[in-house]
């Protein structure tokens, strides 16, 4: 089972010259996950949703595919088989508990300062970015039905359309050629309660293509209509396309991965990036897995934990026999 551990929040006030001493600076947990790179050709399956999730997307109002922006098309979820979205999969698994925590810390975080347009990126390729950026999503999503949009900001290796199932969807690449000033290539996916504006086809010139202008007026007009707007960015290393995203956004998060980020190479990152922006680090595919027993007695699938293990009573009653003897 996958497990993703918490993401640090750091406060203003702690916002200082990086130095890199000790890992717990950065993270209080460490997440595990790696992100998916999906070939088209895979197989796809339908959300696979248990019964009680089932009756759950029942109870819960499908989300409103018609904004002041106007009516976004609907498209239906078609996971590949091998999806890591645990967020819509396997929710009552540590790993979704874990994205769950990481929203409400987020959350309380919105409570104090301005944070909507969330960027999420990383130091190198495949370091779990698209991964966390999804399910973070998705969890977002499922607190009072709020409007959640992730934007796939990365036009040079695009992944979402695939891993949502949208196939070769246009997106934001081809709105930003269009010159359009209607907004478009939106999509509700109703089953994950959330809208995506995938990457679309990569473009020749990415960087030239978001330093047109046309991308500060996209979110100007996206922006108040959503509750929150999950930006999944390029590494930062080494291009230059997250500079232009972290000068729109509010806050940032930066996931590395345990083995694969060297020391060196998240300095740097960290380094090119807006310190002032810098929300927390989020460290992916941890080793450490000491939580896992002690998740699966408290998740709600758990066996009642009123009732006492047989063998911890037989032990129990053994221990407290030499005692009786004693006393008699």
């Amino acid at each position: 089972m996958s497990r993703i551990f918490e993401a640090l929040q750091r406060s203003e006030s702690e916002r200082v010259a990086f130095s890199f001493p000790e890992p717990p600076e950065l993270a209080n947990e460490l997440l595990q996950e790696v992100e998916a790179q999906v070939a088209p050709e895979e197989t796809t399956i339908k959300v696979p949703l248990t019964k009680p999730q089932a009756a759950e997307w029942e109870k819960e109002p499908a989300p409103a595919c018609s904004l002041e922006l106007g009516e976004f098309p609907r498209r239906h979820l078609q996971l590949p088989a091998d999806t890591r979205l645990v967020s819509l999969t396997d929710r009552e698994g540590l790993a979704a508990e874990k994205f769950r925590f990481l929203g409400v810390r987020l959350r309380q975080m919105q409570r104090t300062r301005r944070l909507k347009k969330l960027l999420i990126t990383s130091t190198l390729p495949e370091e779990g970015k698209s991964l966390v950026s999804a399910n973070l999503t998705i969890t977002l999503a499922r607190r009072k039905q709020q409007r959640v949009l992730l934007i796939e900001g990365d036009l040079r290796r695009p992944v979402h359309a695939v891993q949502f199932g949208l196939g070769r969807a246009a997106g934001l690449s081809e709105w930003l050629q269009s010159g359009s000033n209607q907004v478009s290539n939106i999509y509700c996916l109703e089953e994950a309660g959330i809208w995506l504006m995938p990457a679309g086809s990569p473009p020749e010139n990415p960087l030239e293509l978001m330093q047109s202008g046309r991308l500060a007026g996209l979110l100007e007009l996206l922006v108040p209509r959503f509750d929150w707007v999950i930006i999944d960015s390029p590494p930062v290393l080494p291009l230059a396309d997250t500079s232009v995203w972290s000068r729109m956004s509010d806050g940032l998060l930066l996931v590395v991965r345990e083995g694969r980020s060297e020391k060196r190479q998240i300095q740097r990152g960290l380094a090119a990036i807006d310190s002032s922006r810098l929300l927390g680090v989020v460290v992916n595919s941890c080793s450490d897995t000491h939580h896992e027993d002690y998740y699966a007695r408290y998740s709600p699938t758990a066996p009642d934990a009123r009732q006492p293990d047989r063998s911890q009573q037989d032990r129990g009653q053994q221990d407290q026999e030499p005692a009786k003897k004693e006393l008699q």
